[in-house]
This record gives C-alpha cells, structure tokens and sequence, in this order.
C-alpha cells in the first residue's frame, strides 16, 4: 500500500498543531510548529477565510494523519463506525484506537505511531503469543500484546522497554513492566482519547 513519504514535520505546520509525529523530537526546539508556526509552502503566511467545509475536511486531515491512515482506510472505518451502536464520531475513534500500532504506542513501547507501525510490521509483537506483524489489526478486549521474547535482546527494545515502566497509562489498558506485555481491559471512552479532533466535524462532512 502506498505511504506518505515526505517530510512529516509538514503535516504538523500544515494543521498548525503538534501531531506528535516524530516521538522526542516534538518535545525539543527543534520541533517545526515551535519554529515555524505557519503553514509550509510559499502562501503558508497567508490569512485566508476558512469555509465550514474547510473545518470538516481539515479535521478528517488532522485525524487521518495523527493515525497514520490512508484516506479509503480511514473512510472504511467511518462505515464501520456508522454501523455500530452509539455515537458514530465515538465509534471511529475507538476503532482507531484499538489497532494494534496504537496500542503499542499507548502502551509506551514506541515514541511515536510511526515507530509503533515499524515495529509491528518487523514482527517484534505478538497478540495471545501469536506474532502479528499487521499494523491495522484491531486488538479487542482481553488481548495480550507482548514484546516477543527473541526482540528483547535488541537495543532499542530494551530501551523503549525502560522508558514504557514509567509511563502513565489510560484507563483502559495496563501494563506489566517484568512481562513487557499489556493488556486491554476495556473498550476507551471519548475522556480516555487525548487527540485533538473534533469527530463532530468529520460526521459532519461525510454526511454532506
């Protein structure tokens, strides 16, 4: 499947926000938005007036690239998300939550979505002690995801594995330090979802 390959730093200025793309590169002066807080190309600077449509579209934007999805993927999980019981903007961020990359990402075993989606397809996890090496793959309640046991002698897993001991989890994982593994113990509710997208707008714009 094709990938956004260019410079993700882009992404950032172009939503005008912190998308935390690059892991511990966000949090330096080196961070772009920090830098330069405009929208890159050469009308970047430019004021323009945004339309209502603009918003919408600029929130679908800002999703798919937090998630680090395509644009026919992220429109099947909105139909998925419209099928279910409840809210649908709800529903479609609790499925992106649950893809396995996510998840190791909120378990801290990777600085970034990027990362995590690296990892996962070099087959450095596994879910129920099956290796999954499918970013997308939807984790459901009760699955373990463990680091497997022949990745932990590499360097940058053992660090990652350091850094995930001390990091502050949402409500519905945990995670057990001596067994580099994690668990999902409940579906997450909106409160428990930190992104900054307004799911509002993006069932606003598919329903246009």
């Amino acid at each position: 499947m094709a990938r956004y390959t260019g410079s993700v730093c882009r992404l950032c200025r172009r939503e005008g926000l912190k998308l935390y793309l690059k892991g511990d590169r966000c949090y330096t002066s080196k961070c772009a938005v920090d830098r330069r807080s405009y929208a890159p190309g050469q009308h970047g600077q430019s004021r323009k007036k945004v339309s209502e449509y603009g918003l919408q579209l600029r929130e679908k934007q800002k999703a798919r690239r937090i998630y680090g999805i395509l644009e026919r993927q992220f429109k099947r999980y909105f139909e998925r998300a419209e099928k279910q019981q409840g809210v649908t903007g709800e529903n479609l961020l609790r499925l992106l939550e649950r893809r396995l990359d996510n998840v190791v990402y909120r378990l801290g075993l990777s600085t970034s979505r990027i990362e995590a989606r690296q990892l996962v397809r070099h087959g450095h996890f596994t879910v129920n002690g099956r290796r999954v090496n499918i970013p997308s793959f939807l984790v459901r309640v009760g699955d373990v995801v463990a680091v497997r046991d022949k990745s932990r002698e590499s360097p940058r897993i053992k660090e990652l594995l350091e850094r995930a001991a001390d990091k502050a989890l949402p409500g519905w994982l945990e995670y057990e330090p001596g067994q580099a593994r994690g668990r999902l113990v409940a579906l997450p509710v909106r409160d428990q979802i930190d992104v900054p997208v307004q799911e509002h707008l993006i069932v606003e714009l598919y329903s246009r």
